[in-house]
């Protein structure tokens, strides 16, 4: 006997396979400096997958600039802005669903973008609500209007899957990755001997001047370290200045918190009676030579940088909380999109790291500031051995760690199908 089977053709395979989608959101989540991150991790993976995706034709820059539904400063703007970014929406959405009927709704959004009610007329239009949210270790409060009506709620920070269940949101363990079409290695001359690419808060700037003052060639690029060049303007700042500062941060809820956090870091040891704060952990007087600071990089030349340099830094705590008696610390996309770039990282340690790398071995993790400049010290005379790690990190991140099977695995778990 002969046995014939057919398989489908791979057009059909793609047709049944394939999920109509409506995606919403900015490409950036930092709306002050141009980039599009979000659309090169979440949009254009979509697009890799085989799905038939629908972007919302909306210009974010304003609304993304207030977000904060509790802050005096946002309100007015947010009761102004929501409901005109919501009729367009679903304008747009319904258009796009009487072309071809839409499987899913895809958004990345805050209580700021859109009403619950909204959310709740796209479900009963039959149609799966998904929202991406990665703010959710410090900033939950921000979707909390919202997320309890999607279907899905994407989380990546593990620890926050009570909170989301305690809303009754209904969330999905959704870590960060990379996306291999953007992040990858160039061939390019090693340049620096450690670099960090990131924004300028927290503990940062008193980790790079301790690894400075113990002799270690570290640049820096991005949003703030203008402000600690020796070359600033604003280096030496007035008490009035100061002032007018803390009057415009008394504004927002943020700036509040911020203030109250710095406010009780400053008092703790003195009420206490203990000693100051370790001085390589302290942001007093942190200067930086003005050929070590840069300035804010495009999506292209960040990703060249990793390629540029022989380690590659990554801070694991998340804002100011290490001033705090609950400091947050998280899986963050820079650490998958240096290894995936084919850059040598080295980050702060938080134990859900061990989930995504073999430490040591795949990426390095540090615990303090010496233990950082010792291990700085360590790979810089080891170049067989940093050269190892690096190439262990890009293959762990190409095989395990891309968006493209992030959202695969995600869509599996709200049973939808998939394109192979």
């Amino acid at each position: 006997w002969l046995l014939v089977i057919s398989w489908p053709s791979p057009a059909s395979l793609k047709l049944v396979n394939t999920v109509r989608i409506f995606y919403a959101s900015d490409t950036t989540p930092n709306s002050f400096f141009k980039s599009n991150l979000w659309r090169n991790n979440l949009y254009l993976p979509l697009i890799d997958l085989g799905h038939d995706v629908v972007e919302f034709d909306y210009n974010f820059g304003d609304t993304f600039k207030h977000l904060d539904t509790s802050a005096q400063a946002d309100k007015a703007f947010i009761a102004q802005n929501r409901p005109k970014l919501t009729v367009e929406l679903l304008r747009q959405l319904k258009a796009a669903h009487a072309v071809a009927p839409l499987d899913m709704f895809f958004s990345y959004f805050y209580d700021a973008c859109t009403t619950p009610e909204a959310i709740d007329e796209i479900r009963r239009m039959g149609i799966l609500t998904v929202n991406w949210y990665c703010n959710g270790s410090y900033q939950l409060r921000l979707v909390s209007e919202i997320a309890p009506h999607y279907d899905w709620c994407l989380v990546p920070e593990k620890f926050r899957i009570p909170d989301y269940l305690a809303m009754h949101a209904h969330p999905i363990y959704c870590q960060e990755a990379a996306n291999p079409n953007t992040y990858k290695p160039y061939a390019l001359p090693i340049e620096y001997e450690v670099a960090f690419v990131g924004q300028a808060y927290g503990e940062r700037p008193s980790y790079i001047k301790y690894l400075r003052d113990q002799g270690l060639d570290v640049r820096v690029w991005g949003y703030g370290w203008d402000k600690f060049s020796q070359n600033s303007p604003t280096a030496r700042i007035s008490p009035l200045t100061r002032a007018r500062h803390i009057g415009q941060n008394l504004t927002t809820a943020s700036g509040r918190q911020l203030l109250q956090s710095r406010l009780k870091y400053r008092l703790t040891p003195l009420l206490k009676k203990s000693s100051e704060p370790k001085a390589e952990l302290t942001t007093r007087n942190v200067m930086l030579p003005a050929a070590s600071v840069g300035g804010v990089l495009s999506d292209e030349e960040m990703i060249k940088l990793y390629s540029r340099a022989k380690i590659n830094l990554g801070f694991s705590t998340v804002g100011e909380t290490h001033r705090t008696d609950q400091k947050i610390v998280q899986v963050r996309l820079r650490d998958f999109e240096v290894p995936m770039s084919g850059g040598f990282y080295m980050v702060e340690y938080m134990q859900e790291l061990e989930e995504f790398f073999e430490i040591g071995k795949e990426i390095v993790c540090y615990r303090d500031a010496a233990d950082l400049a010792a291990k700085i010290k360590y790979y810089l005379a080891h170049d067989d051995e940093r050269e190892t790690i690096r190439q262990a990190g890009l293959a762990r991140c190409l095989r395990d760690h891309t968006w493209q099977k992030r959202l695969q695995t995600s869509f599996e778990q709200m049973h939808l199908p998939h394109h192979p």
